[in-house]
């Protein structure tokens, strides 16, 4: 009959940590050697409707690896059903489309879209065509980027009601990620994500209209996956009409949020504190449960 004795338990961990320690050297030695060529893309770009943007790209590779010629660059634009080509620039891209790097040898392969239209926004696709000294010929491509597109915002008083501030601003259709928000004094009062979407337009309409609250600063601001990406201000003061204005008029509003240098105080977490101490007692409580098992 096969009997396997085990070790004492101060034997037993040392050798853990010894095989443990020895896994580490292991895994440090092999990520130093291992080349590695990259191809980074930011996730969102967001753009004004008519500007130029930049769609960034960048080709990182390790210290000890080299190129033997330059990276033959592709861009596509992977929303269309073709998958239209960027660069080098297809028909329908011809003179709207530049380098921001000339140099073949250079590590920046970003491109610079110009006039910008609603058409444009949807993913866009960096690819590298490499050659390099160990890993020969290969391509590389980075993990694509959301093109957004908006319009300026419009911020004001409504033509039909002057005690009505109005927010409008148009954005890209289908794209959850924009949200309007407005403030008053720092305070945020209301929330926009979604609105009137018109299948004839090529972009969706985020709108909303709020009532006076007392003079004081009006922020509108679009925010794009928790990004803010525009804001419009509006500075309204009441009208005095032979006495000061009248201060019950003014709304004060505490805000829950960080929001223009507003200090918010949280509870103390005492039951992450108490979590953080039971770590330690269940790991020496289970060092001592082992040992008794071990003698028994």
């Amino acid at each position: 009959m096969l009997r396997i004795v085990l070790p004492e338990l101060p034997q037993r961990l040392i050798l853990i940590k010894w095989v443990w320690m020895s896994w580490m050297v292991l895994c440090v030695l092999l990520s130093g050697s291992r080349c590695l060529v990259t191809v980074h893309q930011p996730p969102v770009v967001t753009s004004v409707l008519g500007r130029d943007v930049v769609m960034p790209c960048e080709l990182r590779l390790t210290d000890d690896e080299r190129m033997v010629t330059p990276p033959v660059l592709y861009w596509i634009y992977m929303t269309h059903a073709d998958t239209r080509r960027l660069w080098n620039p297809s028909e329908e891209y011809k003179g709207r489309i530049d380098l921001l790097e000339k140099s073949l040898n250079s590590s920046n392969k970003s491109i610079l879209l110009k006039n910008v239209q609603w058409a444009d926004s949807g993913k866009y696709q960096c690819k590298l065509s490499i050659t390099t000294e160990r890993e020969q010929s290969f391509r590389r491509k980075g993990n694509d980027t959301l093109l957004t597109v908006y319009e300026n915002l419009i911020f004001n008083l409504t033509n039909h009601n002057a005690s009505h501030l109005h927010c409008k601003v148009n954005v890209s259709r289908q794209d959850p990620g924009f949200v309007l928000a407005i403030f008053h004094n720092g305070c945020k009062l209301q929330t926009v994500v979604f609105s009137q979407e018109d299948p004839d337009l090529p972009y969706t309409t985020l709108s909303e209209t709020i009532s006076l609250m007392g003079g004081g600063k009006y922020e509108c601001q679009l925010h794009h996956s928790e990004d803010l990406v525009a804001k419009s201000i509006f500075y309204y003061n009441p009208p005095v009409t032979g006495k000061d204005w009248d201060a019950e008029n003014n709304v004060s509003t505490t805000c829950l949020t960080a929001v223009s240098g507003l200090v918010v105080v949280f509870p103390e977490p005492w039951l992450l504190y108490i979590a953080l101490l039971l770590v330690p007692i269940t790991f020496l409580l289970g060092l001592l449960t082992a040992r008794l098992l071990i003698k028994h």
